[in-house]
This record gives C-alpha cells, sequence and structure tokens, in this order.
C-alpha cells in the first residue's frame, strides 16, 4: 500500500469528523488490533503512525462521538488516514507568537503529558504497587490502608488484582485487542484459575477495568476543562481510567492495551483509591511512598541514609531524607504529587500549579542547606566538607520540570536541586559502575545536562537488580514469568 502523508495542518473538527465516518464497531476493534500489533514496537510502526496516543485519542472520539448509522466500515486503510490526520492536528504552538519562549514550553508541557505517560516502564510500574503498598511499613497510624483495605477497594487482594491486570494486558496483546472471559472455560485454563479464581478476574475486571459507551461518554464530558478545539486531545482520556470496553464484539475490548497495567501502578490505584475514600487515601499513600523512597535510598552502596531531622524549641522539621556520601551530600524531599490538568494542557494556571506542588519542597530543601551549614547542633552529623544537592522524588514524572523553560517557575535555591519520578531515582540506587555522588556532581558540573530529566544521565551505566521492586514482583501470581521481561515472552509464556 502506497500512503501519501498530507503537508498542512488539520483542524480538529475535520479530524473528529473523519472519524465520525466510520461505526465504532467497525473502527475500534481496527484500533485494538493495531495497538495488540505494535505493542512493543509502536516506533518502527508503518510511517510511525500507530503511537499508542494516537490511538487513544481515534478511540475516544469514536466511543464519545461515534454513530452507528448512516455510517461506513473502516478499513486499515481509514484507520492510517485517521492516525495521519491526528499527527497533522493543529497546535497553539503554531498561535502563540507573543513570547516564543513561553510559547515552546507550553507546547513541550502539552507533548510531554501526552506521550511520555505511555512511556513509563510497566515492570516497575506494577513492581512497585506491591513494593509500596503492602511491603513498606509507613510512619503514621494509617486511616484507610489498614488490614482489609485491599479486598474492600480492590475486591480481592493487591497481588491478585495486579496479576488480573497482568492477564487482561497479555490477552489484549495475544487476542488482538481483546480478552474473552469465556477462555477461562477452555482446556489449559486450569493454571491461570488455580493461581486466581475465574469468579474473581471477572468480578474484579467488570468492576475495575471495563466501561461501556454511555458511561464513557459521561465520564469524558465530566472530564472536560476547556472548550477549545486545539486542546481537545490533551485532555484526560477516560480509557485511563477503565482501559477497556464492552458491546463491541466478543468478550472485552482494549482499545490501547497500554493502558491496561497502568491501572494498577500505584498512580492507578491512588485514583481508585481517592474516589472512594477521599483524601484519607491521599494522605496515607503519601506516607507510604515517603516510607518507599526510604527503601530505595537505602540500596545506595556506601551511602549513610538519615531520616528527617526535627530542630528547634517547635520540633519543626527538616527534608524527609538526608543522604551522606563520600562525594556530597543529598537533601531529598518526597512529594507523593502529579502533574494536574493544568499542566498537562500548560494554560495560563500551570505555574500556579507548579509553585503550589513543588515550590515548598524547594524552600525546605534550601532551608535545610542552610541549617546545616550554619553548624546548627541537630544537624552535627551531617558532615559540612563536601557538596550539598537536592532531589525532590515524585510520585509521576514532572516533564521538563528542570529545564530553563520552567525552572524559573520555581523558588530560587542556592543549592542545585533536581526533581525526578520514582522511576528514575528506582534506576539510579541501582548503578554499578560509578558512584551516586560522582555521577551527580558531574551532571550539576555540566550547565546543559543539569537542566534534562535525570534519567538521562542514568543510560549507559550498569544497573544491579533493584532488590526492593523484584521483592515486589515476586509476589504476583505469575511471579515464575522472567521479571522485567516483554509480556509475550515472560507472561505471555506463563499464562
Amino acid at each position: 500500500m502506497t500512503w501519501a502523508p498530507g503537508s498542512r495542518a488539520v483542524r480538529d473538527r475535520d479530524y473528529v469528523a473523519r472519524v465520525r465516518r466510520y461505526r465504532p464497531s467497525a473502527l475500534l476493534p481496527l484500533i485494538a488490533r493495531a495497538s495488540a500489533t505494535y505493542a512493543l514496537s509502536w516506533r518502527q510502526s508503518p510511517y510511525r503512525k500507530y503511537l499508542p496516543w494516537a490511538l487513544a485519542d481515534a478511540a475516544r472520539v469514536s466511543l464519545a462521538c461515534g454513530n452507528e448509522y448512516h455510517r461506513k466500515d473502516a478499513t486499515d486503510t481509514d484507520l492510517l488516514r485517521i492516525l495521519d490526520m491526528y499527527s497533522q492536528l493543529e497546535d497553539p504552538y503554531l498561535y502563540e507568537h507573543d513570547n516564543d519562549r513561553d510559547a515552546l514550553a507550553r507546547f513541550l508541557l502539552r507533548a510531554a503529558g501526552e506521550q511520555m505517560i505511555y512511556q513509563e516502564p510497566v515492570f516497575q510500574e506494577l513492581a512497585r504497587a506491591a513494593a509500596m503498598l503492602t511491603q513498606t511499613a509507613g510512619t503514621r497510624e494509617a486511616r484507610c490502608l489498614r488490614p482489609g483495605w485491599e479486598e474492600e477497594l480492590l475486591g480481592t487482594s493487591l497481588s491478585h488484582y495486579v496479576g488480573i491486570a497482568q492477564l487482561l494486558w497479555v490477552s489484549a496483546i495475544s487476542c488482538a485487542g481483546r480478552f474473552d472471559p469465556t477462555s477461562l472455560e477452555a482446556p489449559g485454563a486450569e493454571r491461570i484459575c488455580a493461581e486466581i479464581p475465574a469468579t474473581t478476574i471477572l468480578s474484579v475486571a467488570e468492576k475495575h477495568f471495563v466501561t461501556d459507551t454511555a458511561a464513557f461518554r459521561q465520564a469524558n464530558e465530566q472530564a472536560r476543562i476547556t472548550t477549545d478545539p486545539l486542546l481537545r486531545r490533551y485532555e484526560y482520556n477516560p480509557l485511563r481510567t477503565t482501559p477497556l470496553v464492552k458491546g463491541y464484539g466478543p468478550g472485552l475490548l482494549a482499545p490501547v492495551n497500554h493502558l491496561i497495567p497502568a491501572k494498577a501502578s500505584p498512580l492507578g490505584i491512588y485514583y481508585t483509591g481517592v474516589a472512594k475514600f477521599g483524601g484519607a487515601f491521599a494522605q496515607d499513600l503519601g506516607d507510604l511512598f515517603e516510607a518507599y523512597v526510604g527503601r530505595q535510598l537505602g540500596l545506595l552502596p556506601d551511602a549513610t541514609v538519615l531520616p528527617e531531622i526535627a530542630y528547634g524549641q517547635n520540633q519543626a522539621l527538616s527534608v524527609d531524607w538526608i543522604v551522606i556520601t563520600e562525594e556530597l551530600v543529598l537533601l531529598v524531599e518526597v512529594k507523593s504529587v502529579r502533574p494536574t490538568a493544568h499542566l498537562r494542557l500548560a494554560n495560563e494556571r500551570r505555574g500556579d500549579e507548579l509553585q503550589r506542588m513543588l515550590g515548598r519542597a524547594y524552600e525546605q530543601i534550601n532551608h535545610t542547606a542552610a541549617l546545616i551549614a550554619s553548624g546548627r547542633k541537630e544537624f552535627a552529623v551531617v558532615p559540612t566538607d563536601r557538596p550539598v544537592h537536592g532531589l525532590i522524588v515524585t510520585m509521576e514524572p514532572f516533564h521538563i520540570v528542570n529545564a530553563p523553560l520552567q525552572r524559573p517557575l520555581l523558588p530560587a535555591t542556592t543549592v542545585p536541586i533536581t526533581v525526578c519520578s520514582i522511576s528514575e531515582l528506582e534506576d539510579m540506587v541501582t548503578i554499578t559502575d560509578t558512584p551516586v555522588g560522582r555521577l551527580l556532581l558531574e551532571r550539576a558540573a555540566d550547565a546543559q545536562r543539569s537542566t534534562y530529566a535525570l534519567r538521562e544521565a542514568l543510560s549507559g551505566h550498569t544497573h544491579a537488580r533493584n532488590a526492593v521492586l523484584d521483592a515486589g514482583w515476586n509476589s504476583y501470581p505469575w511471579r515464575h514469568a522472567a521479571a522485567g521481561q516483554a509480556p509475550s515472552e515472560s507472561a505471555g509464556a506463563a499464562l
């Protein structure tokens, strides 16, 4: 098939109209099959058009706006044309010329929020769920995360919940984007049902992973915060909450299989918990996240890790963790926050939102550094003969936050500070070919590299296994599958 992509920007209304030409019952299975075909190779897909976020948006438009009546059946060529139009959609960046620097920052924020959420390492995302939520002890009395919380919230144990997500994910990849409940009655399914009963698999899937057209449309409408057609595709996609759809052929359809494991990640469980328990669940999870970061820091060889230090008559607290290495002192502040819709859309509130979520962390690191430098007695155990750096660890990546386009929106400090995601920290603590302190010093000394995401400085190094993540992974039903392998090579073989 020859293909000649267009050369001009596409209006969103024309793109939506193109999607609406086709019956959802015909187009959605094509999207799901394409997602399964290129689940692990979308970068090498034809014309590099079969991108997870492009498929997710086409599925959203079809579900939210599609119609079965007086519409056409879609073909593979039709889907490719839709994806090509998506790649050429008009962007606000084309019109934001009053401040080119600010316009570039807005463009990068939107693009990162649109694309990078589909590129988090699945092994870490899933292993972290158990490692943090069931294998880490908090420091405060929990209000929601008490014995029995897993069954109350998830309808089963966390181990089984993640195992169900793995099963649904592997099925979607290997079965053209579908999970057929009757497959649990087929020969060979006894191995699966011996680990997790079929009734549990089906009830949990129905409760947490499945939606239908009416419910999707309602959720999509409630999620919208702008009527600007240029920003529509950057809005929250309800498929992230319910990645499986019923009513489109046999069994359950997964328009974009990448969204299934995300549902069982700590972030996915966070949203499920907050929806049921409210802010108390978020506070409990925040406490566990802080303790979990301490467990990860404890993997650093030849480092002393100190918890927060109380000082003064009012017993004020320092940063959450202080790491002492031979090369430097690292002040670590933990923030269980995630980018809001205002950051994803890069609207006029993004600066205030960034300051609200991360500003206090910058100030806390700067203040703790000053206390150490002043020789205050409570900090006598912390050496003053080496550089001091700051690290802010977040539950979800804050893209381009270290870049000059974003850094001026946050407080100025006297010590270098880097924002990193928990995934980056999990990688950093396993480096074996160079001391982490030296790596951070070299990165900070480079005016350009110091503005990149921390992950860039970690590439090219050798890493050990992360024992904390491995323990989390090994608590799941399919633990005999090789940890970290592609699903078709590991969990797929086991299932």
